[in-house]
């Protein structure tokens, strides 16, 4: 088994004192590893490929709450706006009204947090501060609800730039919480940063590779 189960108790022993969601990061990981996680007692999951969701959401119990982490093309949003439980990583007003018009058809209102662009790599997508703080016409958008921001910190060994650049966005979260409406999750922090994460003031952590190890990717 691929699994991790002691991975798995020992970020939990971390997170749980301090009321952390762990979301899983099954993306790329057969069914069979999922459900080993899922019988040990884990029911957020993260996957970052639409089809690749969907067609594990077919196959494995319902009462796993799914989590769309990666990069989220408007026409993909039909797909997985049925049963998606929490979409990270909505870096465009554009995008916030196709899932609102797709969670409209489903008659559901979907969870929302807003990717914030932190991190030095340019890769990285989401909001920058300003616009952040400047956007506008939420309150048209009934059928979702944002709960909350994420974002990525520098793939670096430079433990000072990842916390600097958490602060940040914990600054920011703090600042759209004053200045539009509460927010509940702080999603920051990934196998290998999580910890400073956690202590700048994260809510929720999306861990792979210690539970899971290294990623597999068809040949």
């Amino acid at each position: 088994m691929a699994v991790n189960i002691n991975a798995f108790h020992k970020v939990l022993s971390e997170l749980e004192p301090k009321q952390v969601t762990l979301v899983a990061v099954s993306k790329t990981k057969p069914a069979e590893d999922i459900l080993a996680l899922y019988e040990a007692g884990q029911r957020d999951f993260g996957e970052n490929y639409v089809q690749e969701l969907v067609d594990k959401q077919a196959i494995l119990p319902a009462a796993i709450r799914w989590h769309f982490i990666g990069h989220l093309q408007r026409n993909k949003v039909k797909y997985i706006a049925g049963f998606v439980h929490l979409i990270h990583g909505v870096d465009s007003f554009s995008l916030l009204k196709e899932i609102n018009k797709q969670a409209a058809k489903q008659n559901r209102i979907i969870d929302c947090l807003l990717q914030v662009h932190i991190a030095s790599e340019e890769t990285k997508f989401g909001f920058d501060e300003q616009e952040l703080l400047s956007i506008q016409g939420l309150e048209a958008l009934s059928n979702i609800h944002i709960v909350g921001l994420m974002g990525m910190a520098s793939f670096t060994e430079d433990k000072e730039k990842v916390r600097i650049e958490f602060n940040a966005l914990k600054t920011m979260f703090d600042l759209f919480s004053a200045q539009y409406f509460p927010l509940t999750i702080l999603s920051m922090g990934m196998s290998a940063d999580y910890p400073i994460a956690i202590e700048e003031g994260s809510t929720m952590v999306r861990i792979g590779s210690l539970l899971f190890g290294a990623r597999e990717y068809p040949v």
